[in-house]
């Protein structure tokens, strides 16, 4: 009560200063709010080997493996060996209390303390049927009951299901017999033994060998490799999909249907009602409404599966190059948000009030001191605004402050007033050395301080720029209070009249301007800068409105009338490019959406208002199939539409909670379809999910393919952050109404240090004393 009432305090104040963010604030809006209700959240563990293991089962919650043909239990990340198991393994199965291992001596059962050997022959396959277990060798099928097997053939042998061979008393005259064989997978399917031969299907009816009992369809191909009953269907993975038995139809699943992997193999039933399939390119879980799909690096340690095994709330696949266990774990998006919260704080992503991404550099990680260090802590900024107006606790108000101030520093660190830096490096504090690489291939220039203290990297671009005027709008309006109000107007001030004195353009401190920060019609207006036209005019009349509209300084609405006498507002209509291909940047749209969220909310203008919003619309129509949070919540922010809102906040469910970024590869997969009701105006195949990909920075985009770094690089998850609060800020996704702390929380970080170590040196200048 005491929290929701302190929120509520700050929305009231939010009010009464004209918060541009309510000003849009529709009651008639299109959008229904989602709630953020438990789901079953994905946790990686990853167990290499130094070769292949080639079965996995899991007996009373204990994970047994076949390595080398030896059987070993896990135990924490080890694999020990288990006594008196025998060698040449094939095929492992718990079926019944009991670990049925085949292997070249014989077939062998394990209760978990002792061994029994139950019979000399190899086995392909087992199965529960009837509430018995059954066995086959490749020729015979075997119940097994009394503690021994039993072969299920009927005195006198099997029965055709070949019309021509019944006499008219119902027996059979048959030149051969009827064989069951070659079998290479059994399994019970509506109270009845199903029998999968090499490119064939059969059914054992009574004492008749079924092989016609397919009415209508046929199987993806003859490379047939497993069987799986659930309820009403029998699956049949095949190399070119999956065929699917209900009654005697026999249907299709390929990657047209979603499917992600043609070539499927192991298939087990999953813990919730799913099933899960493995190939030699991934694991596939598949739902009653969808696929999911976990490749290495993220989720395994090689995308060959060999084998699967599910429990309840775990999934363990098998590879070539180890374990890939997949754990389930209840959480809500709150909780989630706390669990990104946590890994910023105990990897060392801070800095200073600063945010920057983890590199591996001599087996240890470091901050990174880029190009964008000011864009990167803005969006860490806006995320703890947001939070701040929702949840009015005061550490979240600290976290805003301190990010402020960082961004404070970057225009105060430089000598000119009003130009601002890309990033700050300590001399006493920072390692790993100055970066040498700068903006658009050019080298960087860093520029050290009167004091000596630090260095500062010039040539800011209009990323910077743009990321200044979004976070510290977005502070001064939900977070700052009296001298924070005054030093984010003063900032704002600062940087419009440098530009606008500067004819338009970000003057470095050499006397030239910057390589990017140029928005004067000289530049834009001209074949050099035409095609930058759109973006960047955006950018300037987002900042130098927003400034005019928190300050009431007339310089900077005649400046930005001035832009409008020059036609820019015409130009963002089509500021979002979608071809050629290489002129596309997908950091472009990042700058479009904090452009729109500065500028629309306080322009009041129609006519003007009417050119943005054609802007947006068209902007948002081509991202709108990639489902990015940060597109839909700031499209329904500012127009109250609907905005698919519901696959945005799924989006967010999505993504993995290690932050690592892993190698990842998509542009193998079956099932590359652009997804009905959407249209990929950028050439892009499919919407990734953040499940299939990697933590990306700034929720940025979602039809990459492959990509990664080997998991040498740490990101920093304030896309998410940012995401998931402003998605509460505007009520787009409700407050978790549960009230057990387990699924709000998340524990400790246990590992000491895991990250980049903390930060020890000279302190960033305190601008509020």
């Amino acid at each position: 009560m005491k929290k929701t009432f302190k929120a509520a305090l700050i929305l009231v104040a939010a009010l009464l200063n004209c918060n541009y963010l309510f000003a849009q604030e529709n009651a008639d809006h299109f959008w229904k709010p989602v709630e953020d209700a438990p789901f079953l959240q994905e946790r990686r563990e990853v167990i290499p080997t130094d070769t292949p293991i080639s079965q996995v089962a899991i007996l009373n919650e204990s994970v047994y493996i076949v390595k080398d043909g030896k059987l070993a239990l896990l135990q924490g990340d080890k694999l020990i060996s288990v006594k008196a198991a025998p060698d040449q393994i094939n095929k492992i199965e718990v079926l019944k209390g009991g670990l049925w291992v085949s292997s070249n001596s014989g077939l062998y059962l394990f209760d978990d303390k002792k061994w029994t050997k139950i019979s000399a022959e190899k086995f392909v396959d087992f199965c529960m049927h009837l509430n018995q277990v059954h066995v086959a060798t490749t020729e015979s099928i075997f119940k097994y009951e009394g503690g021994k097997l039993t072969n299920i053939m009927p005195e006198g042998g099997f029965l055709s299901s070949d019309v021509t061979m019944f006499m008219e008393d119902g027996s059979q005259l048959l030149a051969d017999p009827v064989t069951l064989g070659p079998i290479t997978a059994i399994e019970s399917y509506s109270q009845t033994l199903h029998i999968l031969r090499p490119g064939e299907l059969v059914q054992l009816a009574g004492k008749v060998v079924n092989e016609h009992l397919i009415d209508w369809g046929n199987l993806p191909s003859k490379n047939t490799k497993d069987l799986l009953s659930i309820g009403s269907k029998l699956y049949i993975s095949t190399d070119r999909g999956l065929g699917l038995l209900r009654g005697t139809s026999l249907t299709q699943i390929k990657g047209a249907d979603g499917l992600p992997v043609e070539n499927t193999a192991q298939m087990v039933k999953g813990f919730d009602r799913d099933m899960w399939i493995g190939t030699p390119r991934g694991l596939i879980r598949m739902t009653a409404e969808e696929f999911h799909y976990f490749g290495s690096d993220l989720w395994l340690p090689d995308n060959k599966v060999n084998g699967i095994a599910s429990t309840k709330n775990k999934v363990v696949a098998a590879t070539d190059g180890g374990l890939g266990i997949i754990h389930y774990e209840p959480y809500t998006l709150q909780k989630k948000a706390a669990h990104y919260e946590q890994w910023m704080e105990a990897y060392g992503h801070k800095r200073m009030g600063f945010v920057h991404l983890l590199t591996k550099r001599k087996g240890e990680w470091e901050r990174e001191i880029s190009d964008n260090d000011g864009a990167h802590t803005a969006t860490y900024l806006a995320a703890m605004s947001y939070k701040y107006a929702v949840t009015g606790e005061e550490a979240d108000r600290k976290e805003a402050l301190d990010a402020f101030q960082a961004m404070l520093f970057l225009e105060r660190v430089t000598p000119i007033e009003g130009l601002i830096s890309r990033a700050v490096f300590s001399r006493e504090g920072d390692s790993g050395g100055l970066d040498n690489r700068g903006s658009g291939g050019l080298p960087a220039k860093w520029y050290a301080t009167s004091d000596s203290l630090w260095y500062w990297k010039g040539d800011a671009s209009s990323d910077e720029v743009i990321a200044h005027y979004y976070s510290v709008a977005i502070f001064h309006d939900l977070v700052a209070k009296g001298k924070e109000k005054e030093l984010a107007k003063e900032h704002m001030t600062r940087m419009t009249s440098y530009i606008m004195d500067n004819d338009w353009e970000l003057i470095d401190a050499d006397g030239e301007p910057t390589r990017w920060g140029r928005w004067n019609p000289e530049y834009l207006l001209r074949p050099y800068g035409y095609e930058d036209r759109g973006i960047n005019g955006l950018e300037v009349l987002a900042f130098t409105y927003a400034t005019y509209a928190l300050t009431g300084d007339e310089k900077y609405k005649k400046g930005y009338e001035q832009l409008v006498k020059w036609g820019y507002p015409e130009n963002t209509i089509k500021q979002k490019k979608t071809f050629p291909p290489s002129q596309i940047a997908p950091w472009d749209d990042n700058l479009a959406l904090e452009s729109y969220m500065i500028l629309l909310p306080y322009e009041k203008d129609p006519d003007l208002r009417s050119t943005y919003l054609r802007s947006l619309e068209r902007t948002y129509e081509i991202k709108r199939m990639e489902k990015i949070p940060w597109f839909n919540f700031t499209y329904a922010a500012l127009t109250g539409n609907d905005a698919d809102l519901e696959a945005a906040t799924q989006h967010l469910r999505e993504w993995p909670l290690d932050c690592r970024d892993y190698n990842y590869s998509n542009s193998h997969r079956d099932d590359l379809f652009v997804e009905k009701g959407y249209i990929s105006y950028e050439g892009g195949l499919k919407a990734m999910s953040p499940r299939e990909t990697a933590l990306l920075r700034e929720s940025r985009r979602a039809i990459v393919l492959d990509g990664g770094r080997n998991g040498n690089r740490i990101m920093e998850p304030t896309g998410y952050l940012r995401d998931y609060w402003k998605g509460r800020y505007y009520g787009f996704i409700k407050a978790p109404t549960v009230t057990d702390q387990k699924l709000l929380e998340v524990e400790k970080i246990s590992q000491s240090n895991p990250g980049a170590k903390p930060y020890n040196g000279t302190k960033r200048p305190d601008f509020l004393k």
